[in-house]
C-alpha cells in the first residue's frame, strides 16, 4: 500500500504530508473485485432481526428499498460511493473524506504543479455555460482559441448542462502528446468552430514574486499552495530577488490552504538555520519531529509573514515555525486553525479516502488544530474603500514593520 500525507486546509476544492505518493486498495467492505456493490441476497422480509451482524442488516434494508422504492434506483457505483460517504460521516471529522476519481485526478495535478492539457481556464458563467480563456502562448492560444469562446463539446461529446466544472476540466485534460478535439461557439458567429489540439505539459506555478516599488529594497513572495514545486520556486524567487537588490522580504501566505508537508519544510528551511519546523503526534506512538535543512538561502534577511483566516495547515506550519523561532513576525489575521494530518489512500477505481491520522504542533509545541496562530501585528481585511483605492493595509503594515527591523 502507498499513502500520501497531506496538510491542507478546507479552503481548497479537496482540502487536504511527507510528500511520498502512495496507493492502496484499503477498503473492502461493500466492494467486490470491480469496486461495485455486490448483488445483495434477498432475505425473507419477515426476518427483522439477525444474528449475522451489520452486513446482514444492510442487506435487509437494501432489499426493502429494491422491492418498495417508487423512484429510480441508483446504479451500483453511486450506491458504493454513497455507502462510503455514509461510513465516513459517522466519524464526525470534516477532513476524513471520500473523493471520486475525477476530482482525485485533479487533486493530484494540483499537487504535482503540472498536468497534460491545452492551457485554458474554464469558468462557468451566469447562464451555466463553460467559457474558455487561453493562457498566453498555450497550445489553445496557438490553435486559435479566444477568450470568451463557449465550450460545446470535447471529442464530440456534448457538454451536458448538468456537468460539473471538475468533469469538464477532466474531459479537456489528458496524457501529454495526445490529441483532443474541442468545439466552441464564438460570439458573432453562427456556426461553431472546432480545434484539434495536442496536449502539452502545462505548469501551474504556486509562487509569484516581485520587488515592491519605492520600498527601499523590499522583495515580495506569495505562496498560494504547497505542492511538489513550491520549495524550488521559493528558492528561485529568493535568488532572483537578491539579484535585484532585495534587502528585506515579505512572505505572503494569505489564502494559502496548505498542501504537502515536505514542501512546507522546504520553504521554512530557506529562512531558518536548522531546528524543528513542526512536530507530528499520532494517537499512539512517539512524537515525530520534522527538521529544517541547513542550506537555507535567506536565513539572514529581515522577514515578515502575511497571514489571514484562510491561511491553513501547511501554511500554518511554515508561519508557526517562523514565529516560534523568532525568525519573522506575523502580520494580518488569526489563521484558520487546521492542524490535522490526512493520509490519502488511492482506491482501485481511481477514487481515494483521506483519513485523519495525527495533528501538527509548532516548534514550541503549540497546537495548530482548532486554535490557529495569533499574528504579532493584527490587521483586518481590506475595506471596500481600500479595495476601490487598490490599497492592501496588511502589506502596507508589513512594510512598516520591516523598515523598523534592523538587519
Amino acid at each position: 500500500m502507498r499513502a500520501i500525507r497531506f496538510a491542507l486546509g478546507c479552503v481548497l476544492i479537496f482540502f487536504i504530508l511527507t510528500g511520498t505518493f502512495a496507493a492502496g486498495f484499503t477498503t473492502h467492505f461493500l466492494l467486490d473485485s470491480q469496486g461495485l456493490l455486490p448483488r445483495l441476497p434477498r432475505p425473507p422480509v419477515a426476518a427483522t432481526t439477525s444474528n449475522n451482524g451489520p452486513t446482514s442488516v444492510l442487506n435487509e434494508a437494501w432489499t426493502l428499498v429494491e422491492r418498495e422504492f417508487m423512484g429510480d434506483l441508483p446504479d451500483a457505483q453511486k450506491r458504493t460511493y454513497g455507502a462510503i460517504r455514509g461510513m465516513m460521516a459517522t466519524l464526525n471529522d470534516p477532513y476524513t473524506i471520500f473523493v471520486e476519481p475525477q476530482p482525485r485526478e485533479l487533486e493530484k495535478d494540483q499537487m504535482r504543479g503540472e498536468f497534460g492539457g491545452i492551457g485554458v481556464y474554464v469558468t462557468r458563467d451566469g447562464e451555466g455555460r463553460y467559457v474558455l480563456e487561453p493562457m498566453p502562448d498555450s497550445p489553445a492560444a496557438k490553435a486559435g482559441v479566444l477568450k470568451g469562446d463557449v465550450l460545446i463539446a470535447v471529442d464530440d461529446q456534448v457538454i451536458s448542462p448538468t456537468a460539473t466544472q471538475d468533469e469538464v476540466v477532466a474531459m479537456v485534460r489528458g496524457e501529454i502528446g495526445t490529441k483532443v478535439r474541442i468545439t466552441v461557439q464564438r460570439a458573432g458567429l453562427t456556426d461553431p468552430l472546432t480545434f484539434v489540439i495536442v496536449r502539452q505539459r502545462i505548469e501551474t506555478p504556486s509562487v509569484e514574486w516581485r520587488m515592491l516599488p519605492d520600498s527601499d529594497g523590499i522583495g515580495y513572495i506569495a505562496a498560494r499552495l504547497f505542492n511538489e514545486k513550491t520549495g524550488g520556486e521559493v528558492r528561485k524567487a529568493i535568488r532572483e530577488l537578491r539579484a535585484q537588490g532585495m534587502k528585506r522580504l515579505v512572505l505572503d501566505l494569505r489564502y494559502n490552504p496548505g498542501g504537502l508537508v515536505d514542501a512546507a519544510v522546504d520553504v521554512a528551511s530557506e529562512f531558518i538555520r536548522g531546528g524543528v519546523v513542526a512536530y507530528e503526534r499520532r494517537r499512539d506512538g512517539p512524537e515525530k519531529a520534522f527538521t529544517a535543512r541547513r542550506d537555507g538561502t535567506a536565513t539572514d534577511i529581515p522577514l515578515v509573514v502575511l497571514v489571514n483566516g484562510a491561511s491553513a495547515s501547511a501554511a500554518e506550519i511554515v508561519a508557526g515555525a517562523l514565529q516560534d523561532t523568532g525568525r519573522a513576525k506575523l502580520v494580518g489575521e488569526k489563521t484558520y486553525g487546521k492542524g490535522s494530518v490526512q493520509l490519502v489512500h488511492d482506491l482501485s477505481d481511481g477514487s481515494s479516502v483521506h483519513i485523519t491520522v495525527s495533528r501538527w504542533y509548532t516548534p514550541n509545541r503549540r497546537q495548530i488544530d482548532n486554535g490557529g496562530l495569533i499574528p504579532d501585528v493584527n490587521v483586518g481585511l481590506p475595506t471596500e474603500e481600500d479595495q476601490k483605492a487598490g490599497r492592501d493595509p496588511a502589506l502596507e503594515r508589513a512594510i512598516e514593520v520591516l523598515l523598523t527591523t534592523e538587519g
